[in-house]
C-alpha cells in the first residue's frame, strides 16, 4: 500500500489507526494530532450531507443522521474535490440501512433533495422562445417528428409514498395534517433564474415528460399517455418554467 493509500485508509477506518511515518514540527505526539485531523474531515463530510439533506435529517432527528452520515462515509469517501456532489447515492444507501427500515420513504426523500441540489447547479442554458415553440407545434407536417431538448436542470420524481406533500409541509408550504404518506406521488423538480421548485404533477404528466427527457418524439410520448390526458396543461408547464432548450427532428427515411 502506498503511503498515500495508507493515510487515506487511516483517516476513515474503524480501526482508528495511525499511517506510518508521520512527524510533528514541534514533537508532539503523531497520533493524537492525526486523530484531530480524522475527526475534522469525518465531521466536514457528514456536515456536507447535512446541507444536502436537510429534511431527511428532520425527519430522524440530528444524532440519528449523523450516526448514519458516519456510516456511510466510512465506506464511501469522496471521489471528486466538489463536495456538492458528495452523497449522490446515499439515498441507495439509506435504501439498505437496516435502522431507517421503519421509515421506507427516507430514500425517496433523500432522493428529491439530491435533486434539488442537482437541479440548482446544473448548468445554465437559454430556453427556447415562444415564438419558435408556437411556429413548431403548428407545423403539422412535422409535428410527429419533434423533439425537445429540455434544461439540464429538470428531472422526475416518482415515490410510492407523499415524499413531495411531506418535502412541502417541511417548508411550511402544507399543513403536515394534509400529508398522506400512503398515496404515490410524482413531482417534476426544476430550477427557475436562481429558485428550484418541486411541483407536483400527475401521473400521466410524469410519464410524458419522462419520455422526453429520454428523446422520444413529441408524438411518441404523447401517444402513450390516457385518453384524457391535458396534454396542453403539461406542455404550458414546461413552456412557463422555461424548461425546453432547444428543438429537432427525428431523420425520415
Amino acid at each position: 500500500m502506498s503511503v498515500q493509500a495508507e493515510f487515506e485508509h487511516a483517516l476513515l477506518s474503524d480501526e482508528l489507526i495511525t499511517p506510518s511515518g508521520l512527524h510533528t514540527y514541534n514533537g508532539s505526539d503523531p497520533a493524537a494530532r492525526f486523530a484531530v485531523y480524522r475527526n475534522n474531515v469525518l465531521s466536514s463530510l457528514i456536515n456536507a450531507l447535512t446541507d444536502t439533506f436537510p429534511v431527511v435529517q428532520q425527519l430522524v432527528g440530528e444524532a440519528f443522521f449523523r450516526a448514519m452520515a458516519a456510516v456511510y462515509v466510512k465506506a464511501n469517501p469522496p471521489s471528486s474535490c466538489l463536495l456538492v456532489h458528495y452523497g449522490s447515492d446515499f439515498p441507495l444507501f439509506i435504501e439498505t440501512f437496516e435502522p431507517a427500515a421503519t421509515l421506507p420513504y427516507l430514500a425517496d426523500m433523500a432522493r428529491l433533495e439530491a435533486l434539488r441540489v442537482q437541479a440548482y447547479h446544473a448548468a445554465d442554458a437559454e430556453p427556447v422562445a415562444h415564438e419558435v415553440l408556437a411556429g413548431a407545434l403548428g407545423d403539422s407536417e412535422r409535428l410527429g417528428d419533434l423533439r425537445f431538448q429540455l434544461h439540464a436542470c429538470v428531472h422526475l420524481l416518482t415515490s410510492a409514498f407523499g415524499v413531495r406533500s411531506l418535502w412541502a409541509a417541511h417548508q411550511g408550504e402544507l399543513a403536515i395534517e394534509q400529508v398522506d404518506l400512503g398515496t404515490a406521488e410524482h413531482c417534476l423538480v426544476l430550477r427557475q433564474h436562481l429558485d428550484v421548485l418541486v411541483i407536483g404533477i400527475d401521473a400521466d404528466s410524469a410519464g410524458f415528460i419522462g419520455r422526453l427527457l429520454n428523446g422520444q418524439t413529441f408524438a411518441d410520448a404523447a401517444r402513450s399517455c390516457a385518453p384524457d390526458f391535458d396534454l396542453g396543461a403539461a406542455l404550458a408547464l414546461l413552456i412557463s418554467h422555461d424548461a425546453i432548450t432547444a428543438l429537432s427532428y427525428r431523420a425520415t427515411p
